[in-house]
């Protein structure tokens, strides 16, 4: 309104100006009930406007008043729903701070308070619920969601949680997939649905839903290549002491795959290069194994390598494993690979001399066993003593600790698997099953002889590394610091 007086009032004086200008005021002469007036044109303008203006002024004050009820109802509204709002709020933060107590005082208030928006205050009212730990409201108010279809999401997942929390795996199995077939880009359903499958050992089941979960966009790539490495190793692991002969077949596929589509992933590398040596197929295993050296050193690697020929004089297999480090010849475990090839040839000043690249890494109790054998490979037996020492208090290192001692490397169970898919996927991170249960692995340190002698048997027994089949009797040290330590032994 403001703005139109403004218009008016400029309009007219325009109007009036440009009668000034013209020099002809003109006349305008108003009858009305016997009245006459007369005045110039311009003074008619104005008069006119002014009474405009007034009509203006009074006709909205007029509707201003008769509006007062309506105003004053939504400035109630307005201040209701503030008012809710902030109720609403502080709930949902009572539930994030786990003031069951608070949160569910403050649900009652949204109950009265919010009622144009109902959604928000069953949420509220479950996840108190569940902050105050009482379980039977919680799961009533999951239920009641049920019924809304914009809520049905939200309670499926929130009795699933339930449900798990109670040990009621089957029920929680059974909202998931509900959720599931009702939305299918809910990536926590998938996630319920593949951990159950994994962990019932159905690795085909768990491709099929990997491959659903990237055409819907569920998870990204490289998460999906991931995780159908790490599936199609653990479905070849199963296959592989299958007895038909078309399961062998189609494990050295999925291995063969599985390195294909992750060379970093250490276990599925193994396992490919593994099944391809059987098949008489050497190049391809050891092209295997050093595509993934160059990707992702790993220790079961270098392993897997060395024990591709058994046909090979120290030397020859020193020669190998120089080849397998300079593929990546920066890495740390190329570092380490370095100073292994030195022992296995018998060149113990060369160990010596790769072993000071390591001198700047953090003490392990591996990297302390490896300058130990390169010291004793030399004569330094005291040296030898005190790396030893350090060894004892040093922190081992899980990737190499999944190298058992008494079979094969990365010899999972089925759980093992289930939770290494999963790890893997989603960090792209090795998990070590054995380190964590604190099984028995292989050692990285050799054992310190009790008394101070000028020579000992430093590096030789059955604990330090496992021995080949064919090795009845000690060898003397020389021969076990050449050799290094043993492949992990197949369990017949």
């Amino acid at each position: 309104m403001i703005r139109a007086g403004i218009l008016l009032i400029l309009l007219a004086a325009a109007a009036v100006g440009a009668l000034t200008l013209a020099g002809e005021p003109g006349r305008a002469t108003v009858v009305w009930l016997g009245w006459r007036a007369d005045a110039t044109a311009a003074a008619a303008i104005l008069i006119a406007l002014s009474f405009g203006l007034l009509a203006a002024v009074v006709w909205r004050s007029l509707m201003w008043i008769l509006d007062a009820p309506r105003r004053a109802e939504r400035a109630r509204t307005e201040a209701r729903r503030r008012q809710a709002n902030d109720v609403l709020a502080r709930g949902f933060l009572a539930v994030a701070a786990g003031d069951g107590s608070e949160a569910l005082r403050q649900s009652k208030k949204a109950a009265e308070l919010a009622a144009d928006a109902p959604a928000l205050v069953r949420v509220l009212a479950a996840q108190a619920a569940e902050a105050a730990g009482d379980t039977a409201q919680a799961q009533a108010a999951y239920t009641a969601m049920l019924g809304f279809p914009e809520m049905r999401l939200a309670g499926h997942k929130g009795l699933m949680q339930l449900a798990l929390s109670q040990g009621a795996r089957e029920t929680a199995l059974r909202h998931a997939q509900e959720a599931f077939g009702e939305a299918r880009s809910a990536r926590w359903a998938w996630r319920a649905i593949l951990e159950s499958r994994l962990e019932a050992g159905d690795w085909s089941g768990g491709l099929d839903l990997v491959k659903g979960a990237l055409e819907r966009k569920i998870v990204a790539p490289v998460v999906a290549e991931r995780a159908r490495a790490a599936l199609l190793a653990a479905s070849a692991a199963q296959l592989e002491h299958a007895p038909e002969p078309r399961a062998r077949s189609l494990a050295l596929d999925q291995a063969v795959e599985a390195a294909k589509l992750q060379p970093g992933f250490a276990p599925g590398v193994v396992m490919a290069a593994r099944l391809l040596a059987q098949d008489n197929k050497l190049g391809r295993a050891t092209a295997v194994l050093e595509t993934a050296w160059r990707t992702a050193p790993h220790p079961a690697l270098w392993l897997a390598y060395r024990d591709l020929r058994t046909d090979e004089t120290p030397r020859e297999r020193a020669q190998r494993l120089k080849q397998l480090a300079a593929v990546n010849p920066t890495h740390r475990e190329s570092l380490f690979l370095y100073v292994e090839q030195a022992l296995v040839s018998g060149d113990a000043p060369g160990a010596r001399e790769a072993a000071r690249a390591l001198e700047g890494e953090p003490v392990t109790a591996r990297i302390a066993g490896l300058m130990a054998r390169a010291a004793y490979a030399a004569g330094a037996v005291d040296e030898a003593r005190m790396w030893l020492a350090q060894g004892m208090n040093a922190p081992p290192e899980p990737d190499w600790s999944d190298l058992d001692p008494e079979g094969r490397a990365f010899a999972y169970h089925a759980s093992d698997w289930a939770r290494l898919a999963i790890t893997f996927a989603e960090t792209g991170e090795l998990i070590h099953p054995r380190h964590e249960r604190r099984e028995r692995t292989l050692r990285e340190l050799p054992e310190l002889p009790l008394a101070y002698a000028d020579a000992g048997p430093l590096l030789s027994g059955p604990v330090l590394y496992p021995v080949d089949e064919g090795y009845d009797e000690p060898e003397p040290p020389a021969e076990a610091l050449r050799r290094g330590p043993a492949a992990p032994r197949n369990r017949k």
